[in-house]
Formats: structure tokens, sequence, C-alpha cells
């Protein structure tokens, strides 16, 4: 559990609910004329670190893009690489993950994974549900408008099958209808390697989250990217639509 006093921070506003999307592995290896799977294993590194570092500052959700609806587009070698490298990791850092409290849980289209890769998940979850100090949400062959689509199917069928009336839709009903509607919505969002958009990811629970965006690639990101992101969210103003506190005086 923590101890470092670097984590002590009373002046920062600790998020509750985080999202990751672990961008920049191809260009950190690129830039060290290394193949794409070391930059992919790197970035395994830095979310080992990153679950510590979470962990250690008190957030209880941390949402991680691992792998998109889009990324079957990808080279077929770089494809069986990143399943590989899935597999490793949690044989590699569970006990670690046990050791830190934190469960693990995924959300995506799994069912269209490789058998192992569900294999693995499954054991995963059902390895670490009785952890309580953190849940790492795995994004996994996700998509966020395929979110979207799947919730919107499951609602009209209760709507066919008369279970519901169209009156009954709401936007809570929408939202007890995602994958996992018990993840509270991230309250941040953090984007390293500089890119200036969401990329399918949790389009519909990031109606009002913070957006944080540093040219750090991936690999790179660890405690003072997370401490910055955080610092910088303490100073927002969260108005959800209505006004400011300044504008309330």
């Amino acid at each position: 559990m923590a101890s470092d006093k670097k984590y002590n921070r009373p002046d920062l506003k600790i998020p509750v609910s985080l999202g990751v999307i672990m961008d920049g592995n191809g260009r950190w290896a690129k830039k060290r004329l290394l193949p794409r799977s070391a930059g992919h294993r790197a970035g395994g590194e830095a979310l080992k670190e990153l679950c510590r570092n979470c962990g250690n500052y008190g957030i209880k959700y941390v949402t991680v893009y691992a792998f998109s609806t889009e990324n079957w587009s990808r080279p077929q070698d770089e494809i069986d690489n990143l399943m590989k490298l899935f597999v490793e990791f949690f044989g590699k850092y569970d006990k670690e993950l046990e050791k830190e409290g934190i469960r693990v849980r995924f959300t995506g289209d799994i069912g269209g994974m490789p058998d192992d890769i569900r294999k693995i998940c499954k054991e995963a979850e059902e390895n670490s549900v009785n952890r309580d100090r953190m849940q790492l949400i795995v994004a996994l062959n996700y998509g966020g408008r395929r979110e979207i689509v799947n919730a919107a199917r499951k609602i009209a069928g209760k709507l066919k099958n008369g279970e519901i009336t169209e009156e009954d839709i709401t936007e809570q009903m929408i939202s007890d209808n995602m994958y996992l509607p018990d993840v509270p919505d991230p309250d941040l969002i953090i984007r390293p390697s500089g890119e200036m958009r969401i990329s399918n990811f949790l389009l519909w629970e990031c109606a009002y989250s913070e957006l944080w965006v540093s040219d750090c690639l991936w690999p790179d990101f660890g405690f003072d990217e997370l401490t910055s992101a955080i610092e910088a969210y303490t100073k927002r103003d969260r108005r959800f639509g209505g006004l400011s506190a300044e504008d309330k005086k």
C-alpha cells in the first residue's frame, strides 16, 4: 500500500474514475529503431506502473484502451504479437496486481477475441473478483459506437417483448445497458502521444469527462505525467452544463 510521501497530496482533487488511451507505442519503438512489438511490450510496463500509481493515489476505477474494434485492420503479425502480450501480461503481473488489491475486468466484445484470450480474461476476472482497492478495466475489442449499438439492441428487445414502453427509455436506461453499467463515467480521460481525438473511446460515458493530452508517448508515461494530469484536473471547474463558480457570484 502507499507509504511514499509523494502520493500524499491533500491539495489534489483525485478523480474517482480515470480513462486512459494508451497511445504511442509504435512511434516510441520507431524513434529507437525497434520493432513495434518492442513498443507494445514497453507499453505493458507503463500499464503496470500506471496501476501502481493510480492505486497509491486512491483512484478507484481505471479504464485503459488496449485494443479497439478498428485495430483488427493492423498487420497480422502486429495483432499476433499484441495477443501474445495480453496473455503474458496477466500471467506475469497477476501476483503484483493481487498485492496491490487490483480487480481486473474487461469491457468490449470479448466474444470476438481468440479462444486463449477469452480464457485469460475469464481467469483474470474470476481470480481478482474479491479485490477491492481499485478496479482495472481493460477495453479489449472495444468500440464506443459498438457499445451504444449493443445497448440500443438490448433496449429494443425489451420494447419488442413489451417489458418497457417508449416513454420508459431515458438516458439512465441507456447507461444501465452499457457493457459495465456499475463503473462510474470517467472524471478524467488522459491521452498521451499528443493526438487530439477521442478515438471511439467511451463515447457515451465521456460526455462530461475532463480531457488531458500530453506529447509524452505511452511507454514513457509514468508518475510525473500522471501527477501533472491530476494537477490539471484539480484546477478544472466542472460545470456539467451549469454556471462556473465565478459566474455564480
